[in-house]
């Protein structure tokens, strides 16, 4: 393996790594908190809110300014989306997802935290994702690797 493969891998464990912490520090791993921001009729938890902002803020801030770099740290371009606008397939497959969210009161990032913290049914609940992922057919990526071509600063 390539050391720039080894490192984007290493980049990418420490980020699900920071991303599972953070999901565990903020309560997201109980299924409870998730289904009670959702519940506005009743007892209302605002700390998926919270979660939330936080979280768009980080990334609204840091991808500006990564996306200011000629390439990637760890790759020889940008992998970019090419589709500008959503489409049918994707509007149904996030309204099956929240449903199920929703209905679960879990995704899967704080499954994994879960599943790693020892929670069994959270090991069924994986063991049927990918399941799900396995049966489902894989469509091509449709994404351009792009090369951001940055005027130098003065």
């Amino acid at each position: 393996m390539r050391s720039g493969k080894k490192r984007g891998l290493l980049t990418a464990f420490v980020a699900a790594f920071l991303f599972a912490v953070g999901l565990g520090v903020g309560g997201m791993t109980h299924p409870a908190n998730v289904i009670g921001f959702l519940d506005f009729t009743g007892e209302w938890r605002p700390a998926l809110l919270g979660v939330m902002v936080g979280g768009i803020s980080v990334y609204y801030l840091l991808h500006r300014q990564i996306l200011k770099l000629h390439r990637p740290v760890f790759h020889d371009a940008f992998s970019m989306p090419t589709k500008k606008t959503p489409d049918a397939r994707l509007l149904i497959g996030a309204a099956i997802f929240g449903v199920g969210w929703g209905l679960g009161g879990i995704c899967p990032g704080p499954a994994v935290t879960s599943v790693a913290a020892g929670s069994e049914a959270f090991l069924i609940f994986l063991v049927a994702l990918f399941a799900g992922f396995l049966a489902a057919p894989q469509p091509k990526p449709k994404t351009a690797r792009i090369a951001l071509e940055v005027p130098p600063a003065h």
